[in-house]
């Protein structure tokens, strides 16, 4: 389906889970930090989306300003540094509430752990009834619980609104057979099946949000975060790596 067809209301997706990771707003492999112009960009492309009649929920990871299994192998306590995590997060969805805005985007953003000085908690009818009304929802401060990476988060927040698809957005360009770093001859894969990813172990996203996900026939796209790709993905282009029940 090509992007006409999605402007002339025949939308390939009705609402969409979008994951981030925090690195890709730093705008460099391995940085730390929120990069203004990635931020602007991604919210100028989040934007285009939206005004097509996509609803968009995101979620955020923190890893920009702080990865709490990080700070874990460093010695911290693991509950406490992925407190902390969530906390970086809740910053990195702060950050994109305010860009969106400036591109005239309603958004909302929804904390797991209660901040209410800055954002509103996190109850599912009320996210749901945003997504309705037109904002984006931005879902930050994971799960609430230590011990879930955003990747659940994301897997159990799409659930939750019923969204029609989760979108992955990440450094490569989607789920390979073997590591590409180690193995230069690994192949791309344009689709694969829930069990087929869990028995691989092929580590694009954490077994439990694969699991959540396979529990309840939600479909993943992994793909590359480069300009133009969430617009494809979001408006049922061929872009990365489909994980679904059957292939």
């Amino acid at each position: 389906m090509d992007e006409v067809q999605a402007q002339s209301g025949k939308l390939h997706y009705r609402r969409v889970l979008l994951k981030l990771s925090g690195e890709a707003l730093c705008g460099q492999e391995g940085g730390f930090g929120i990069d203004t112009a990635t931020l602007r960009a991604t919210a100028t492309e989040l934007g285009e989306v939206h005004a097509t009649g996509v609803q968009i929920g995101i979620v955020v990871g923190g890893g920009n300003i702080f990865r709490g299994l990080r700070g874990a192998s460093h010695g911290m306590d693991r509950a406490q540094s992925d407190y902390m995590g969530m906390l970086a997060t809740v910053i990195n969805s702060l950050a994109l509430q305010d860009a969106l805005e400036r591109c005239n985007v309603p958004t909302r953003v929804m904390t797991a752990l209660e901040i209410k000085q800055v954002a509103e908690p996190y109850i599912r009818r009320r996210a749901m009834h945003h997504l309705e009304r037109g904002y984006i929802v931005i879902f930050a401060a994971g799960t609430g619980n230590p011990y879930f990476s955003t990747d659940t988060a994301a897997a159990l927040r799409a659930t939750e609104i019923r969204a029609d698809g989760l979108f992955k957005a990440t450094k490569v360009d989607g789920i390979y057979d073997r590591d590409p770093k180690r193995d230069p001859s690994a192949t791309l894969l344009s689709r694969l099946s829930y069990d087929r990813f869990l028995e691989k172990k092929l580590g694009v996203m954490d077994s439990t949000a694969v699991t959540l996900c396979r529990e309840n026939g939600l479909p993943i796209r992994v793909f590359k975060m480069t300009p133009g790709n969430i617009r494809r993905v979001c408006l049922g282009g061929d872009v990365g790596t489909t994980v679904t029940g059957e292939v």
